[in-house]
């Protein structure tokens, strides 16, 4: 649709400028909605079917041709980041275009909020993070908490000896008024990944590198109070075999993710809240933001996005995601992450679909 000069961005307000292409947008789909609608009423007519057989797929139309996306729910680590821990000028040049429509960003990721909350900044988004899988929702630029949900103490001591039987080294995190501490004890000769991961946590916040992580005698002594969250990392085969043990002994009184990279021969296991996940985080982001979650588009690459993805009204993963996300009902699949997947996506279902309204 062809701008005419009264919407250009240049009057008024940025958020007028939104909110007026928003409604160009809105009245765009109530259009092609209420075409499609008619077309169904009518071969519902001629095949003689009654008003039940066509309520269905009215439902479908109204919901799909009358709600726009809004709100990006967006992983982090294999989606929104390549290869190299960064974003692409051309995913970045999307979500910019994205939120001067009125799209809402969110970050959601597995990472502690900590290590998130960069990337937040830089982008300047204004949406909560959504960290630790779901456990923690905080603004970036305020620290103002949106939810919160500790791991049970009591769970996390359990989990900890089961790591510990396993030849396990547990990563707890706490601090969850401030920007968050990542607490440890001991690194095993043989994981290599948790030492790169230590000297990477400290190394990308500079000056509070100290404070960002601490390293104590015992993690079960330290533990006083209930913690973010709990993690384990290492090779692929033992995480797997641990989050097996974990499932065992600790059944539901804890939730449990596995998020796996076989080709790296690297998993890491976190441990969280029972009721805390990725699509908790979302919904709990999207009520504050007065968002219905059909306009929510959700983008992820591996297994603890699966509850996001399902909340989402619209999901789409990535070429490089795990196989059995392909599953998902109604999933959507972009480019991979080094092949800048988001922008297609966001191009795809957001952007063009905002202009050809």
């Amino acid at each position: 649709m062809e701008e005419r000069p009264f919407f250009s961005r240049n009057e008024g307000e940025p958020g007028e400028y939104a909110t007026r292409k928003v409604w160009l947008g809105t009245v765009g789909y109530l259009s092609a909605g209420a075409t499609i609608v008619l077309h169904a009423y009518l071969i519902c007519r001629l095949d003689g079917a009654n008003a039940t057989a066509f309520l269905p797929f009215l439902i479908d139309s109204i919901t799909f041709h009358f709600m726009p996306i809004r709100m990006l729910a967006l992983d982090l680590d294999g989606t929104l980041l390549n290869s190299r821990g960064e974003i692409s000028a051309r995913n970045r040049h999307a979500l910019v275009r994205a939120r001067e429509l009125g799209v809402r960003v969110a970050v959601v990721t597995g990472r502690r909020f900590r290590d998130a909350r960069p990337i937040a900044l830089d982008l300047g988004l204004d949406v909560p993070v959504i960290a630790h899988n779901g456990a923690l929702t905080k603004y970036a630029c305020t620290l103002e908490t949106v939810v919160v949900m500790p791991l049970p103490l009591e769970a996390a001591l359990r989990a900890v000896s089961v790591g510990r039987k396993a030849g396990a080294d547990p990563l707890i995190s706490v601090d969850h008024e401030g920007l968050g501490v990542l607490v440890y004890d001991h690194i095993s000769g043989d994981n290599l990944a948790l030492a790169e991961y230590i000297k990477w946590a400290r190394r990308i916040h500079g000056e509070e590198g100290a404070q960002s992580v601490q390293k104590v005698d015992s993690v079960e002594v330290f533990l006083e109070e209930a913690p973010v969250h709990l993690a384990f990392s290492g090779g692929y085969l033992k995480m797997t075999a641990l989050t097996e043990k974990l499932l065992g002994e600790l059944g539901t009184s804890v939730k449990i993710f596995c998020t796996s990279y076989p080709k790296k021969d690297f998993a890491l296991v976190d441990i969280v809240h029972p009721q805390a996940s990725k699509g908790a985080g979302v919904a709990a982001a999207a009520r504050q933001l007065e968002v219905d979650r059909e306009e929510i588009m959700a983008m992820g690459d591996n297994m603890n996005d699966l509850e996001m993805l399902e909340y989402a009204g619209t999901a789409v993963i990535m070429e490089n995601a795990e196989t059995a996300l392909r599953d998902v009902a109604n999933i959507h699949m972009t480019a991979s992450n080094d092949a800048d997947g988001v922008a297609n996506a966001v191009e795809k279902f957001v952007l063009n679909q905002m202009s050809d309204a």
